[in-house]
């Protein structure tokens, strides 16, 4: 294993020296250059603070998606298009998995969903409220809900792949997306996108448009947005392949009973950014942008066979029940800024950032044993709710310090203040049993948790000469919770011709804990290998955790390295393969489920604090640190041809995750029985193999005079999805190819018309082997990076002026 960098480091050696000749060949005596402008010139705001840095001149990997990308992939959700215009992004579907199956964690390099940070417009977005403590891809995450953001809103969507901690702070460890809004005071464009699964459900529709607006006498401009869509859920549940009798939450042999697969969302987004001069050297900026999102999701079966609750249900629900999980969320965000420059050369930029998730609980279609056939059928389970507030300050100036070039010099300063809260479900909804499907927060898990930290960095960029360029940034952070942690980073780039070029950085980083990791509660229904378990998930602080060998939390920390090679050997024509290796020690996560079923001691121990009808507990940790190799390849090419132009794309992730380190189990935990693992094979499974390991796309797009022709292919490599205690049942998946295509026509010049298809050749991912399908009823797992929902045929109307 030691040797993989040096070996990266032959590969990118090698390809240096092939495309070496190629490169001194294209340039012609004077230097001269005949490139057109493409994507490449675009100047970028992420990953730097030199104005006029542009893609090609960037010293870490630097992805550039336009809106076009973004509606060329067929979907209305953001994280759907990044993760399909983005090989090194992974963004699975689960279904069955409580709040996940509508607030949908993605991650980038294989590491956990919030080990990325989102910015909009270059400040920091709020996280949800949601912590993922289900068996999914993410599981233990508290992340940014991307699909929160209005996809009519979007100028372009900048990723970079790359630690940058020292640059932004906690949670860019695995990388930054800056999510860059529209700003133009003019143009604008609507449009309508309707479409259905192939198996006749999951209709979907979409209403977006934006305008830009100018403001007469003082150059200010306003580009307003909004988007408004309904989706129809999916079923993809197998039948009932068990035996008879069925004394569980089984259905009868043959029947389809389950609801597995996509939620019901009505969903509404509207945005906001604006800008005003202020004098001269002066300018207001705001932006704002406010969603609601009603999610409709399902939890396990209930069946009229059950032993306990057949004569109940017979009065109730004669035929078994899928209790609806509903979440209400409620995503609120507004920037004011205040910018400008001296004369004497100074650039500031003073803001505040506002930030909030409501998540408002429902369970629907449902019951509380506990109540009788008088029971309700619907009860308000609970809320949960994220906050931040930020104020920044940062200042630049570029400085004339004895180099070829001149220096650019930033420095600045953060405060920010986070509050998460858990509130109470109404008494019914806890009461006994609880609602089944998603039992009510009670008054012992409800609480109001709130920290503030500062931040001071400062970051230096030169050009050191017409090849030569290099950076070096650090940052503190001080957090009232935890403490403090200081990040560093060191990144340089050499052109050794127009055409070749190496970069390379280092970097160490961090991620705090985040609130909802340190303080959830609750006690849920879960299906783990087709075994359902009551899990209680206790805070790391709280007496049920510490009584089973819990710590308070502290900062996972990383170190990462990258090389990459830029390679433009013809005109029209640019490559670029970066190697990665980032270093996580003390990593946050959610521990395995502990078996309590047989274990009497514990039972007890939890018994005297009050906790009783669990049969699994978990809670978060720092057992673990871990390693994450790999590499991207990506590739463009732009052909011009008789009065067309193709455009040709391919792009490669591999990544290699390993758990290197998993501390003891601590002396309370180890003196209750060896059977209790905090991190068993399931979950270091999950982590290392759950993601695939590769994934490799292939793009092209024919533009003509009226019509455009679009297919992209992917292919996504295996993955494996371990057993909690039988190596037997570990299951590896096989790789997939998916197709997308689509066809636009414009019978004017402002008209657009387009038919496209997602997953065209109608493509499912492998079938779980039966003793993990839950007899049947799950055929498909939930770590599937496409999901599992077969074609999608869709239709849109676009008018732009």
């Amino acid at each position: 294993m030691a040797s993989k960098p040096h070996l990266l480091a032959s590969a990118v050696t090698a390809a240096l020296l092939a495309a070496a000749p190629a490169a001194q060949a294209q340039q012609e005596p004077g230097g001269t250059d005949s490139r057109t402008p493409t994507v490449l010139d675009t100047l970028i705001v992420t990953g730097t603070r030199i104005a006029d840095r542009t893609v090609a001149e960037s010293q870490s990997p630097i992805d550039i998606i336009t809106p076009e990308a973004l509606a060329a992939t067929g979907t209305t959700e953001l994280a759907t298009a990044l993760a399909r215009a983005l090989p090194s992004l992974n963004f699975p579907r689960p279904a069955m998995a409580d709040g996940t199956s509508g607030v949908r964690p993605a991650q980038l390099r294989g590491l956990s969903p919030d080990q990325v940070l989102v910015l909009v417009n270059g400040k920091r977005r709020h996280v949800s409220a949601l912590v993922n403590v289900n068996g999914t891809i993410g599981r233990g995450s508290s992340a940014v809900d991307l699909n929160a953001i209005p996809v009519a809103a979007i100028e372009r969507v900048e990723v970079l792949r790359d630690g940058a901690s020292a640059q932004y702070g906690s949670d860019a460890i695995a990388g930054v997306v800056n999510i860059v809004l529209k700003s133009a005071g003019h143009g604008g464009s609507l449009s309508a996108t309707g479409g259905e699964y192939s198996e006749g459900d999951g209709a979907q529709w979409q209403l977006a448009g934006d305008a830009g607006l100018s403001l007469a006498g003082d150059g200010g401009t306003v580009h307003l947005a909004a988007q408004a869509g309904q989706q129809d859920p999916t079923n993809r549940s197998g039948r009932y392949q068990g035996t008879a009798p069925h004394t569980g939450n089984f259905p009868g042999i043959g029947e389809r009973a389950f609801r597995f697969g996509e939620a019901e969302v009505d969903q509404s987004a509207v945005s906001a950014n604006a800008a005003f001069n202020v004098g001269e050297r002066a300018r207001i900026y705001l932006t704002a942008i406010a969603s609601n999102r009603d999610i409709t999701s399902f939890a396990f079966y209930r069946s009229r066979n059950h032993s306990d609750q057949g004569a109940l249900l017979a009065q109730v629900y004669p035929g078994g029940y899928v209790p609806e999980i509903n979440q209400y969320s409620k995503d609120r965000s507004a920037v004011l800024g205040f910018r400008g420059d001296t004369a004497g050369g100074w650039t500031w930029d003073l803001s505040y950032s506002f930030g909030s998730n409501d998540l408002d609980f429902h369970t629907r279609n449902t019951v509380n044993y506990a109540l009788g056939p008088d029971s309700p059928r619907s009860f308000h389970a609970g809320n949960l709710r994220y906050a931040q507030d930020v104020f920044n300050a940062d200042f630049s100036k570029t400085l004339d310090i004895g180099l070829a070039y001149p220096a650019t010099l930033s420095f600045g300063a953060e405060y920010r203040d986070e509050e998460w809260r858990q509130g109470p479900g109404e008494p019914d909804s806890y009461f006994g049993s609880g609602a089944q499907g998603f039992g009510g927060f009670t008054p012992r898990n409800a609480g109001s948790y709130q920290r503030d930290s500062y931040a001071l960095y400062v970051d230096l960029e030169a050009d050191l000469g017409e090849r030569f360029s290099a950076g070096l940034a650090g940052r503190y952070e001080d957090y009232s919770d935890f403490g403090s942690e200081t990040s560093g980073k060191l990144s340089a780039r050499y052109a050794f011709t127009d055409a070749v070029a190496l970069r390379a950085t280092v970097a160490s980083g961090f991620r705090a804990p985040a609130l909802a990791q340190q303080n959830y509660q609750a006690v849920t229904t879960n299906i783990n290998n087709s075994v359902v378990t009551e899990t209680g998930t206790f805070p790391a602080t709280g007496a049920a955790a510490q009584a089973l060998g819990a710590e308070p939390l502290k900062a996972e920390t990383s170190l990462s390295y990258s090389l990459g090679l830029v390679l433009q050997p013809a005109e029209r024509v640019y490559v670029t393969v970066d190697a990665y290796q980032i270093e996580i020690d003390d990593r946050i996560v959610l521990s395995s489920n502990l078996n309590l079923t047989d274990n009497q001691a514990a039972q007890d121990l939890l018994a005297s604090l009050g906790i009783t009808g669990v049969t699994a507990a978990r809670y978060f940790n720092n057992a673990i640190d871990t390693r994450t190799r790999g590499v991207d390849v990506v590739g463009t090419w732009s052909v011009p041809l008789a009065a067309s132009s193709l455009d040709l794309t391919a792009s490669y992730n591999y990544n290699k995750t390993e758990v290197t380190r998993i501390a003891p189990n601590p002396a309370a935990l180890a003196a209750l029985g060896a059977n209790l693992e905090r991190i068993a094979r399931d979950e270091r499974g999950r982590i290392e193999e759950g993601a695939p390991r590769d994934k490799f796309a292939l793009g092209a797009t024919w533009r003509l005079a009226q019509w455009d022709f679009s297919a992209n292919a992917t292919r996504y490599g295996e993955f494996t999805s371990r057993h909690l205690s039988n190596p037997a049942q570990d299951q590896t998946y096989d790789a997939k190819w998916t197709l997308d295509t689509s066809v636009s026509f414009r019978p004017a010049a402002n008209w657009t018309l387009t038919l496209g298809a997602d997953n065209v050749l109608d493509e499912y991912p492998e079938e779980t082997i039966f003793p993990n399908s839950t007899s049947g009823l799950i055929p498909y797992s939930l770590y599937s990076p496409f999901g599992f929902n077969g074609r999608y045929v869709y239709g849109r109307v676009g008018y732009r002026w």
